[in-house]
This record gives C-alpha cells, structure tokens and sequence, in this order.
C-alpha cells in the first residue's frame, strides 16, 4: 500500500468515524450505537482533521488529473471539519447552540428501518440497542447546550412530538417479523419516549438567544469551505439578477396562459397560479393522502420512458427508488420533498429514499404539472442518477465529498431541459410558469442564506417589494420567501428552518445552477469533440454523471478531464 493509498483509508476512517456517519454511507460496522454528542467528542475530531492535514501537506505531490482532484477534495473537507468544529457566535460553538435529540434518536434508526439489506433480526438488534441508549444521549445534549438559538429548540421540540409515530412503526416491524426480542424493543421505545419527552421539557426551560448571524470572516469560510470561489456580494449579484430575469418569464408564460384558458388579462400571477393548481389538482377524494404516492411513481414510470427513448443518459443497472411520504418527526426541515441518496459505500443495488410531505391542507401542491417535475428533480434522471452514478465512483472521495451545488445545479439544470425536449408536451407552459415561480426559491434563498449567515439586511434586498424591516430575522426573511414564491405559511416557516441549519447549503442551488448553464454554453461554442445536439448533451450527462461529486466551480476542470474543453 503506498502512502496515499494509507492516506485515503485513513480519510475514509476518519469520515466514517461516527455511527451515523456509517449508516449513511452503508458500512455496517458498529451501527448499533449512538453518535458520541459530547463536546469533547466533536473536539477530538476537529484534532484528527488537523492531525491529517499535517499528513496530507506531507505527501508527494500527485502526477495525475484525478488524484489531484481528490487531494484537493480531501483538504477542502478537512479544513470545513475544523472550521465546523470550531467558529462560534454568540460567544458559543455551532453545537453548544444547537439541539438535536430528535436527530439522532431518529434519523439514522428510521434507515437502518426502511433502506438496509441485512436480515431483519440484525437490523432490529441495531435499532434496539439504539433505543436503549436514548436516555444517555438526550443527557449529553443537555449538558453541552449553552442558551441554545430558540428557533432551534422549536425544531427539536416540534420534531421529538412526531417521534412516538416511528417507534409504533418499529414495534410494528418487529412483530410483523416475530422477532423473538420484540418485548425489549417495546421496552426500550418507551424507554426512549419517556426520556425525549424529559429531555423536551427541560430543553424549553433553557435560556435562549434569536441570534443566529456569524462574524464575516466566519461567514465568508462557510461558503469558502463548500468548494464555493465567489464572494458573498457576488452571489448576492447573481441572486438579482436571476430574480429580475426569471420575474420577466414568468410574466410572458402568464400572459401567454391568460389568453390559453380565456381569463382575465390582467389575472395576477398568484391567482393564474392558484388557477392552474386547482385545474390539474391530483383527485384522490377520500382516500388517504398516501394514495397521492402513486401518482408520484406512475410518473416516474414515464419519465423512465421519454429519457430511455432518447437514450438521454447512462442509468446504472442495479439501482432503486423508494417513494415515501415524510415521516412526521422530520417534516419541520423537509417542506416538500427531499431525496436521501443511495449509500455511497454499500454494495449491491443502489437505492434512493424520495421523501414527499403530505398535508391535507397543503394537497394543491401536489399537482398533475408539478409532480412531474418533482420526479424529474428528485428521481431519474435528478438527484436518483446522479448519486446513484456518484455512488458507483472508483474514487471513495468522490463517492463521499459532499457537493450540494454541484447536485443541486444538476437537478434545477434539468428542469428546463426536459422541458426544452418537450416532455410535457401540451402542458409546457403551465408546467414551466408553475416551475419558475417554485424555482424563484432558489433566488430567495441565497438572499436569506447570506443573511442569515452575516445579519446584514441589504442582502434580503434583491429588488422584490416586500417588508424586510422587521427586528425578527425569521419574520424579514418569511415575508421575502413568500412574496418570491408565494408557498403557503406552513411551507415558508419549513424553509426558513432548514435555511437557519443549513449555512452555506440554500445557496449552492442557485449558484450550482449558474455553474452548470456557464459551462453547457462554453461547450455549445467550444466543444473539442466538435459536438453538437444531442450528442454533445450526451457526451455532456455522461461526463458529469462519471465524474463523482465535486464543487460545481470545478465543472470546467471536469470537462477538460473529460476531453470535452482544452
């Protein structure tokens, strides 16, 4: 084994080193603990990330194209484990500000439940033994928590209310398999139920802060350390003018659908929209909001059709998507849907979790226009494929790093795509009119990511008439999201708390977005094959599928890796 091969096993250790960690990615060693949520804990692994950039600095340098990505891939991530570890506000770490029992107790456990190819009888040993350790852990959070930010206690709390839904789920599973340890896995939920709701209680009791802004420099390494190479005023730039841009479609594809159904030309966009939502309303009368699933997975069957058809992509042989309704405990961060990928160091099938949260109240999102393109994003050839491809990478630092614009550039890339091939046929203007103006979020959201990140208000002022002025920062940013986008409250306060947990993320849509379209333009123009149509898209899909996960700002070094750009 050379010394970067040792290297990169010890990279993999350390990324993997929690349980968490591990049942994400798929290994199945030791999954049957909680994560150590101590300070000490999170100490000792910022002192291993340095301990291994030392190490890495000391390697040779590498002679290859792709070795070279990984090692700076490598550092990237090492240097946002230290910095995660470490930036504070308010006087206090990330951590020390922010509950997570529902998290941890949940999370990890509901995968190991729905998305793990083990024998029933292992997994549910995890799980219980997970269970068990719930009280241990809901005592550790309690003592590193240090007036935690109070929209963060809300999440927890609202979170730890829904729990009680998937430990039923979890008594149910073991008794379908009559397992013969059921009766300590009923014991050990209610165990656990117990000490979240204790835990819930004493969390509401603790001095709380609303201030949730960093200093600059750290706001600035935030982004930085996401692989990011523009500056906030830059992204606050490019935020305008893609709002600005996308405001002036939206009016011509409404005045173009006013004269189409014969309404009103003067018909608001909000009302067109409401229109068209109640007009290609999904019908399940009184059936259960489950049966909305199905309309979800009769329309990934089609997407599957039109792209096979085309020969549009390389789908990986062995790969699967599960689409399931959200469950209750992690509705709060998921306002619509979410995707949770295939683990990326699992053997065997591939396999994705498509979340979709389902409200009675909320069933006019759920449409004959918008499911669609739901699927397109989420599923094939979205999220699904691109992870799904990722997952099957040589490199396990391609296969780990975690790259949300360069995915999420991918996914809003193809939303138009598709419907530039015509895949909705007669409905391409609603379903593009219905698009932009859902898509106008991603606008939206680096304005509030960079607020929230800085407190400076002059990034929520991105040219959309609305009140910013008020003191609460999750007020100002709600009525910008709302006004952009016109999602229900419900929604919008969803959005803001995963906004408010996720720094550096809301923007990565955007900007991957802008990354993708720059480098699909130099390649119409300049392409070294000499491409065109769709060859050149082909050669373009196959690329960025082949390429693992990265920044999206080393697109064009892929390309040329590829041999598509000198």
């Amino acid at each position: 084994m050379t010394d970067y091969d040792a290297f990169v096993a010890d990279w993999l250790a350390f990324e993997t080193s929690n349980p968490d960690d591990r049942v994400y990615c798929g290994l199945d060693r030791d999954v049957g603990r909680l994560d150590d949520v101590s300070l000490e804990a999170s100490a000792a692994h910022v002192a291993d990330a340095r301990a291994l950039l030392v190490r890495l600095d000391a390697l040779a340098a590498p002679d290859d194209f792709d070795t070279q990505l990984d090692v700076d891939l490598m550092r990237l991530t090492l240097n946002r484990r230290v910095h995660q570890g470490t930036y504070t506000f308010n006087g206090r770490t990330h951590l020390q500000q922010i509950p997570q029992a529902a998290e941890k107790a949940g999370d990890a456990a509901f995968l190991i439940f729905v998305n793990d190819p083990r024998p029933a009888e292992q997994r549910l040993l995890d799980v219980t033994t997970r269970m068990e350790q719930v009280p241990a852990m809901c005592e550790q959070m309690l003592a590193r928590l240090d007036t935690p930010l109070a929209r963060w206690v809300e999440i927890d709390v609202e979170k730890i209310a829904q729990l009680p839904d998937l430990f039923t789920a979890l008594r149910g599973w073991a008794d379908a398999e009559g397992w013969a340890h059921a009766g300590r896995l009923d014991a050990a939920c209610a165990t656990a139920e117990a000490a979240l709701d204790d835990y819930a209680e004493r969390l509401r009791r603790l001095p709380t802060t609303t201030q949730l802004h960093l200093d600059e420099a750290d706001a600035r390494a935030v982004v930085r350390l996401r692989g990011v190479e523009r500056s906030l005023e830059e992204l606050h730039g490019l935020a305008m003018g893609w709002l600005a841009e996308t405001d002036e479609q939206i009016e011509t594809l409404r005045q173009r659908l006013v004269r189409k159904y014969d309404l009103d030309p003067d018909l608001p966009t909000p009302e067109l929209h409401a229109y068209l939502d109640e007009r290609y309303a999904v019908d399940i009368g009184d059936g259960p909001l489950e049966d909305v699933l199905d309309r979800y997975r009769a329309e990934r069957a089609r997407i599957d059709a039109f792209i096979a058809e085309r020969d549009l992509f390389d789908v990986p042989s062995d790969e699967d998507m599960l689409i399931l309704r959200t469950p209750g405990f992690m509705e709060p961060s998921i306002p619509a849907g979410a995707m949770m990928p295939p683990p990326p160091m699992r053997a065997g099938t591939r396999r994705s979790l498509v979340y979709l949260t389902l409200k009675r109240a909320e069933l006019a999102e759920h449409t004959d226009i918008g499911i669609p393109m739901m699927m397109v994003h989420e599923g094939i050839p979205g999220h699904h494929l691109q992870l799904a491809s990722s997952a099957g990478h040589a490199s396990v630092v391609r296969r780990l790093f975690d790259a949300a614009d360069w995915a999420e550039g991918w996914t809003t890339m193809l939303e138009d795509y598709m419907l530039d091939l015509g895949f909705m046929g007669d409905l391409e203007d609603e379903a593009r009119f219905c698009g932009k103006r859902d898509l106008s979020r991603i606008g939206a959201r680096v304005a509030i990511d960079l607020f929230f990140l800085t407190g400076n208000r002059e990034f929520l002022q991105v040219g959309v008439p609305c009140d910013l002025g008020d003191p609460d920062p999750f007020v100002a940013a709600g009525n910008l999201l709302e006004a952009v986008t016109g999602f229900t409250p419900g929604r919008v306060q969803a959005e803001l708390n995963w906004n408010s947990t996720e720094r550096g993320y809301p923007l990565s849509y955007l900007l991957g977005n802008d990354e993708v379209w720059r480098v699909k333009r130099e390649l119409a123009e300049h392409n070294v094959p000499g491409l065109s149509g769709l060859d050149l898209d082909r050669a373009f899909h196959r690329a960025y599928l082949r390429a693992g996960n990265l920044p999206s700002a080393w697109l064009r070094r892929a390309m040329v890796g590829a041999g598509l750009l000198a």
